[in-house]
């Protein structure tokens, strides 16, 4: 049983890992996109849609970086609220990630909906390069899933261990010295 724990934490730690280089392929992206437009217009040429697609790097980039950022301490908390919890501490985390995992797991589900009523009724985006929408809304969904599993996955967690896999930030060690 340890090892069936041990191989889904790899799996799982991998996943988010994943999702933090695909939004580092698509901040890469962005600056490709940003460059190729420059050259263009140096040129006389036209790159059309090319802040379209910026935007859909961007929105890529803040989705597939939640799960990641989440598990690396890197998402606004309320670690000085907990801290002053003392030995309650542990209540408020369950009470902390049971509400962001309610969320995150309804914010995913309508983000899923919603590129699926999209591409069923084929919708375009109204800027210069008409993408059918449920493309770049893909990266939402993937990335709110994948936020949701994080959630999910730090609840169940410390619910049966107690510890969660939220790496401490900045004010927590402050207030460990």
């Amino acid at each position: 049983m340890a090892a069936l724990g041990g191989m889904l934490r790899r799996i799982l730690d991998s996943l988010y890992l994943l999702g933090g280089i695909i939004a580092a392929v698509f901040t890469v992206l962005i600056l490709l996109i940003i460059v190729a437009q420059m050259l263009a217009r140096w040129t006389g040429q036209v790159f059309p849609g090319a802040t379209d697609y910026a935007g859909y790097c961007m929105a890529g980039a803040s989705y597939f970086a939640f799960a990641y950022a989440l598990n690396h301490g890197a998402h606004i908390r309320v670690s000085l609220f907990l801290h002053a919890l003392g030995d309650k501490r542990r209540w408020g985390e369950t009470f902390c990630f049971a509400i962001a995992t309610a969320t995150a797991t309804y914010f995913a589900w309508y983000a899923v909906k919603g590129t699926y009523w999209s591409w069923k009724l084929k919708e375009l985006s109204q800027g210069l390069d008409a993408t059918p929408v449920w493309i770049p809304q893909l990266s939402m969904s993937i990335g709110t899933i994948l936020l949701a599993i994080a959630f999910w996955d730090n609840l169940i967690q410390l619910v049966f261990t107690g510890a969660h896999n939220v790496r401490s930030d900045v004010s927590e060690q402050s207030h460990a010295e």
